[in-house]
């Protein structure tokens, strides 16, 4: 179950969506324009929020950078406007999935449920500790998912929303070469885009970790083929 925001100015569609997301045991609330999402994303915790392009007072992707601007909520663009390019230009901009109407209702609890495995977290616990039960660990690294919380050594890493997205995927895959464009398509939710994108949030993340593209310990890349993520080898006997 999961806490939603329809932001959708056609009744009809978003009395559609509010039926549909509430029989699926849901908590849903509704608004019709930019303004009014951004007041209750900023009064209300979401785990999601569906955004319409044509809204009536802002267009959703100035709505969109507004909203990155106060939350890193998870946010899937629901619209009619199928062009390439403004979906790339979306998705850059901080958009998690993307979907184009007519869409069916089992298509968008496919994509909720994707979202949300990604990227639904909450606060620590007592004492910031991890749930054991659900941690990735690859040598010093523990990576918390639903918490979105990593250490390395023991220490709290401070990482951005995407730094985290791409740790912890390839830490469930530890040893794994990842591919590119599986990278893209799973952490970036882009079925193309420019390799640069990976390259630098791979350099800030190495940074974080204390090693270097020359000097790896966890990151590994493999020119032309992928990424992976292992430990560093233990000491010698």
């Amino acid at each position: 179950m999961a806490s939603v925001l329809v932001v959708e100015d056609d009744q009809f569609v978003r009395s559609a969506l509010i039926r549909h997301l509430t029989e699926a045991s849901h908590t849903v609330r509704s608004v019709g324009t930019a303004l009014e999402a951004l007041r209750e994303v900023a009064q209300v915790g979401f785990d999601v929020v569906i955004l319409d392009l044509g809204l009536p007072d802002l267009d959703g992707a100035e709505a969109l950078k507004m909203l990155r601007g106060i939350t890193q909520v998870p946010v899937i663009i629901a619209t009619a406007r199928d062009d390439e390019a403004e979906i790339v230009r979306l998705l850059n901009d901080g958009a998690d999935d993307y979907l184009v109407k007519p869409f069916s209702v089992e298509h968008l609890s496919a994509r909720m449920a994707a979202v949300l495995r990604r990227s639904r977290g909450g606060a620590g616990g007592p004492g910031g500790g991890l749930a054991e039960d659900r941690v990735l660990r690859v040598g010093g690294l523990a990576i918390d998912p639903l918490r979105r919380q990593a250490l390395l050594d023991g220490v709290t890493l401070d990482l951005t929303r995407r730094e985290f997205d791409l740790l912890a995927f390839l830490a469930g895959r530890p040893g794994v070469v990842v591919p590119r464009k599986e990278l893209l398509a799973e952490v970036w939710q882009q079925a193309y885009g420019d390799d640069q994108t990976i390259d630098v949030h791979l350099s800030w993340l190495r940074r974080k970790l204390g090693e270097t593209a020359a000097k790896p310990r966890y990151l590994h890349t493999l020119r032309g083929v992928g990424v992976k993520l292992e430990p560093p080898p233990g000491p010698r006997p």
